[in-house]
């Protein structure tokens, strides 16, 4: 008899510590539950803002040709004439190197005209080809265009300013902007008639690209025998960033 007792009250035993352990961990659960919640409560979010002003480094030069013919053949063949002795200019003269100067558009398409009598019909062919070219004298920017104009370039659309190594700046826009996080934050934390406590989380948005654009006026003939010469400034450019902020609020 005593053998089955004892094995019965270490049964009893043990179903006690699995129903007190259950209990334990259920209250222990839902102790969790409840400081998660309060963290929760207890937090402000905010987005910071930075952004500086800077000196452009560079420019992209946009140097086009377009070329007018009755065959799309004529048309491509004068075309890539005029753009290889661009490339040439840009090369030989300009000193640019390869990996500065790139295709960006190129194309040959039919110039129609239409009337009810004939319908649409063709009347030539137009051969576009469009070069962009990475320049750093920026001194210089507005002679390199007149040159490239003379060399037959009739297609220059703009000019784009910017930094060429963005990264420099990072440390000085994400210092701003922790700092207009932390402003702000402040403001909440005070208008709420508590405290501001540690950061908890912070994440980045990308650093923006900074680039500004400037029109490139080409000079009529009149004004280029005149001796005028294409003027651009590059002005500033801003680099900025952004910074999602949560902080503790006690």
């Amino acid at each position: 008899m005593n053998k089955w007792i004892k094995p019965v009250g270490s049964v009893l035993i043990a179903g006690a510590l699995l129903v007190g352990g259950a209990g334990v961990s259920g209250i222990s659960g839902m102790s969790t539950a409840y400081a998660d919640q309060d963290v929760q409560r207890n937090v402000v979010n905010v987005v910071g803002k930075g952004e500086i002003s800077v000196k452009p480094d560079i420019a992209y030069l946009s140097i086009g040709v377009d070329t007018q013919a009755s065959t799309a053949q004529s048309a491509q063949k004068a075309n890539a004439e005029k753009i290889q002795k661009i490339t040439d200019l840009l090369k030989n003269t300009w000193k640019i190197a390869d990996k500065d100067i790139q295709s960006v558009s190129f194309y040959v398409q039919p110039n129609y005209t239409y009337n009810d009598k004939d319908g649409q019909k063709v009347t030539g062919y137009t051969a576009h080809h469009t070069l962009q070219v990475a320049y750093r004298d920026l001194s210089k920017v507005g002679k390199l265009l007149d040159d490239a104009s003379s060399a037959g370039a009739n297609n220059i659309d703009n000019v784009s300013f910017s930094v060429e190594n963005r990264d420099q700046f990072e440390e000085q826009v994400i210092a701003k902007a922790m700092a207009n996080a932390d402003l702000k934050a402040g403001a909440i934390a005070k208008a709420a008639k508590r405290q501001l406590g540690a950061v908890l989380v912070v994440s980045q948005a990308d650093v923006s690209n900074p680039v500004i654009f400037a029109q490139a006026k080409m000079e009529s003939a009149s004004m280029a025998d005149s001796g005028s010469s294409t003027s651009v400034a590059p002005g500033e450019v801003k680099v900025s960033t952004q910074l999602s902020v949560q902080y503790e609020l006690k």
